[in-house]
């Protein structure tokens, strides 16, 4: 069997097939022989062979990518290695494009810099929440923050308290913190 003049696309793929198979497909011959020795009698009863030639080329996609192995490494040797890692600035203006809240939009832009890995799902969980009439900029602040951080910025947040020191006296009631680590967190929190 001769595959040839297309893209292999194999997308969280399972690791010994993925080993398996992507190896050969890698190599610099015009012609690769892509072959499988397990579950040969299931492979039999579906009809579909355990080894096949192609001169096609592979991508590998997935959503992370580690060097765990000498076999990760060997894949990466086979072709090239490209980053999708756009900054927060980047993912922000490209929601620009589409995203409808603006309230959301703004809070979000207000945080960008507390978020090492932002992603356009932050805005439609803010708008689902939003329209269940729940905290969303509480959810928006859980994405980028953990622990005293996190709590300072959800006082900063809510709009239901009337002055700083009501901020303050909350915070410390909840334990969160004394009166004197405040400021320094909302420092951090907020990137003052």
């Amino acid at each position: 069997m001769n595959r040839s003049s297309w893209m292999t696309l194999i997308a969280s793929m399972p690791t010994a097939w993925g080993f398996a198979c992507s190896r050969p497909l890698g190599q610099t011959e015009g012609t690769k022989t892509v072959s499988w020795q397990t579950a040969a009698p299931t492979l039999a009863r579906s009809g579909i062979p355990r080894q096949f030639t192609t001169t096609s080329r592979v991508a590998l996609v997935g959503n992370d990518w580690k060097t765990l192995n000498a076999d990760v490494a060997a894949l990466e040797d086979r072709g090239h290695l490209l980053l999708f890692e756009p900054t927060p600035l980047e993912v922000h203006r490209q929601a620009a494009r589409w995203f409808w809240d603006q309230e959301i939009f703004d809070f979000i832009a207000d945080h960008l810099h507390l978020m090492a890995q932002h992603s356009l799902r932050t805005y439609c969980h803010a708008w689902e929440l939003k329209r269940a009439d729940l905290n969303w900029r509480q959810a928006v602040l859980c994405r980028c923050l953990t622990g005293v951080a996190l709590a300072v910025a959800k006082l900063k947040a809510d709009p239901a308290f009337g002055s700083e020191d009501e901020r303050v006296r909350t915070f410390v009631q909840s334990g969160a913190g004394c009166r004197a680590i405040f400021p320094a967190r909302q420092a951090a929190a907020t990137g003052s």
